[in-house]
């Protein structure tokens, strides 16, 4: 494993600081590790880089740049949530940390009929948001009920719909985990190779072709036994490298140990033809 640019620390959900996550990737001979904290978000919440913490983390990082430099080359990054009504410019946050790079994910999705509430009320947006992540499934199926009515389809088109629309505007450097609404699903309220799904995935991997961005590949699902294949799935990667798609395998690592955590990825993208895996950003 030669870089990693999905890494989380203590400043966010992560287990270890950044010092922790630099030390066991130099000593595992890592090149170049970037730091991707969660953004912070105007409500509360346990899993987003504080507002108040912001500027340390960035400081933070910066500091390691040049403390360990000749041995990692160490990237700045966050990995922005990007929510219409609450975020949809990343453009501030990145101009205030000076940031290197961006991820951008969707794990947090308004009914798009609560938008305009959550606009007006953000410190409230927690009651308007279907949470995607997270180690409980029944926090999914909750979230279903309450702001889609149980319709799946509704509400996964809402979230391919804040896909697009985020690498349509925004055209952050990585997209991540674009199909992770499928973490909790464990095929309860569909396959993932259901005609309808499938297009909208389908969709969604055309405009990362079209706008240049980089799609990861991520193992998290995998290795924390929450999924079982990578984000997004082995049938969508093999459609991507026929696009030619550019790929980054991505630990989203919350724990040192999770950085050497590729699960065979390099060697299944090796197996079906991809001639090129991303490991330094430019």
């Amino acid at each position: 494993m030669l870089s990693n640019y999905h890494t989380h620390s203590n400043y966010c959900d992560g287990k270890a600081s950044p010092r922790e996550m630099v030390e066991f990737a130099v000593a595992h001979g890592m090149k170049y590790l970037g730091f991707s904290g969660h953004a912070p978000l105007p409500y509360e919440n346990t899993f987003s880089i504080k507002d108040d913490k912001y500027v340390e983390y960035c400081n933070t990082v910066r500091a390691l740049q040049q403390e360990y430099a000749g041995r990692i080359e160490i990237r700045l990054g966050l990995e922005i949530d990007y929510v219409p009504g609450l975020l949809e410019d990343f453009g501030p946050l990145t101009e205030q940390g000076g940031l290197e790079y961006t991820i951008g994910s969707i794990h947090l999705i308004p009914n798009p009929d609560s938008i305009e509430e959550l606009r007006a009320h953000p410190a409230e947006a927690a009651q308007h948001l279907w949470m995607i992540d997270g180690p409980h499934y029944e926090t999914y199926d909750d979230g279903l009920q309450r702001h889609f009515g149980g319709d799946i389809r509704r509400a996964v088109k809402a979230f391919f719909y804040q896909n697009n629309a985020m690498i349509e505007s925004q055209r952050p450097t990585i997209v991540g985990h674009f199909d992770k609404v499928v973490m909790h699903n464990r095929d309860r309220y569909f396959h993932y190779d259901e005609p309808w799904f499938r297009d909208l995935m389908y969709e969604t991997v055309e405009l990362i072709k079209e706008t240049g961005c980089i799609c990861e590949i991520n193992t998290r699902g995998i290795y924390k036994g929450r999924h079982n294949d990578y984000y997004p799935g082995r049938s969508t990667i093999r459609h991507m490298n026929e696009l030619g798609v550019p790929v980054i395998v991505s630990t989203d690592a919350h724990a040192p140990d999770d950085l050497l955590r590729t699960e065979g990825c390099e060697d299944f993208l090796r197996s079906i033809g991809y001639k090129e895996i991303v490991t330094r950003l430019p």
